[in-house]
């Protein structure tokens, strides 16, 4: 079963960083979480195209980037 971006980051942060390296790793974990939900809301995009639900003209990257980080490619 796969895991969702926020469920990994919950179980992989520090509850209280107390040193730089724990920062360092929280920061990480925080970077990873991000990167497999981009990966999954890619997986959705592509998945709604396939079964005829998205008629539109981006590709999952143009509609990741345009809808949650507010960019144009």
């Amino acid at each position: 079963m796969k895991q969702t971006a926020v469920k990994w980051l919950l179980e992989n942060l520090n509850s209280e960083p107390y040193s730089e390296e724990e920062f360092n790793y929280n920061r990480d974990c925080w970077d990873k979480a991000l990167e497999l939900e981009k990966e999954q809301i890619i997986k959705a995009y592509w998945s709604s195209y396939k079964e005829g639900q998205y008629s539109g003209d981006k590709t999952a990257d143009e509609y990741y980037n345009q809808t949650y980080k507010n960019t144009e490619q």
